[in-house]
């Protein structure tokens, strides 16, 4: 019994040790990934505090997040249209990130992505993919490569069905984590499984969850709701899982972050960028942030 009992504990002791080395060291068994772009500051729906479209940010040299949801003046559905005919934006609109806050202008025409394209041919543009439409994920993957945009585009969504599509349709656009896939690489990180195993996703886009509490009265949140979100803040902001998927070329986005402490955070816990409504202010914090 000794003897087995000794085993066991070697064999565990060894693979704790292997698992820790090559979190540190992940190029002992992987090659990192070739980052095509890096970005270190993204416009949330092209910065939805300063335009409601991706226009004033990308002249930056940031990333812009198409994003159609809860934004048209007329309800229906649209089924990823690329008509010129599309409604245009409400006259008002939430800054869903910011709580009792809002965003008003002139310029409320949707533009289509063939426009960001063409006006902003060096920009790298990130595209969530709302509908889980066959169509519309062929007509974004066309586009992309009629204007040889494959090395400055990243797309997929939450949801696993169309990240999949989205990889079929096109393999040399980059591919972001699914939900399914972030609940995954938590549970191996955690194991200490994730050294060992290969990763085809180069973008990590999670949200910070400790900022629902600045959207939700903290008094009216039960203990329960707030246990969830700090136990869900603890697993996912870590600078170990962070450190390691970087260190293997996948860049990691935390999104949205509207306040300076929030972008200090983040970028204090090795994120290579932060998604944000108020591009100028993240401008700003970046000039004067130093790690």
């Amino acid at each position: 019994m000794a003897g087995v009992a000794l085993c066991l504990v070697s064999t565990l002791g060894g693979y704790l040790l292997t698992s820790a080395l090559l979190l540190k060291c992940p190029g002992l068994l992987h090659r990192p990934k070739r980052q095509r772009f890096r970005c270190r500051h993204i416009s949330h729906r092209g910065g939805e505090t300063r335009h409601r479209g991706p226009r004033g940010s990308c002249g930056s040299g940031v990333v812009s997040r198409r994003n159609r949801e809860g934004c048209w003046r007329e309800p229906g559905k649209h089924n990823g249209s690329f008509s010129p005919e599309l409604p245009p934006y409400l006259c008002k609109l939430d800054v869903t990130f910011q709580k009792e806050c809002h965003c008003e202008g002139e310029d409320n025409r949707i533009p289509l992505l063939k426009e960001v394209f063409e006006a902003f041919p060096n920009t790298p543009v990130n595209i969530d993919i709302k509908v889980n439409n066959n169509v519309l994920i062929k007509k974004v993957s066309e586009l992309v490569s009629q204007y040889k945009r494959e090395h400055l585009t990243v797309w997929g969504n939450v949801n696993y069905e169309i990240v999949e599509k989205c990889h079929k349709e096109n393999a040399d656009i980059p591919i972001l984590f699914c939900l399914k896939r972030v609940l995954l690489l938590v549970g191996l990180f955690y194991t200490g499984l994730l050294p060992f195993i290969p990763i085809r996703e180069e973008f990590l886009e999670i949200p910070m969850p400790s900022i629902i509490l600045k959207l939700k009265e903290p008094e009216k949140m039960t203990r329960s709701q707030k246990f969830v979100i700090w136990l869900a803040d603890v697993l996912l902001m870590r600078k170990a899982l962070f450190d390691h998927l970087t260190a293997r070329g996948i860049q990691v986005y935390i999104w949205v972050l509207n306040e300076e402490q929030e972008y200090k955070r983040a970028f204090d816990l090795g994120a290579t960028g932060v998604m944000t409504d108020y591009p100028t202010k993240l401008k700003e914090f970046l000039h004067n942030y130093s790690a």
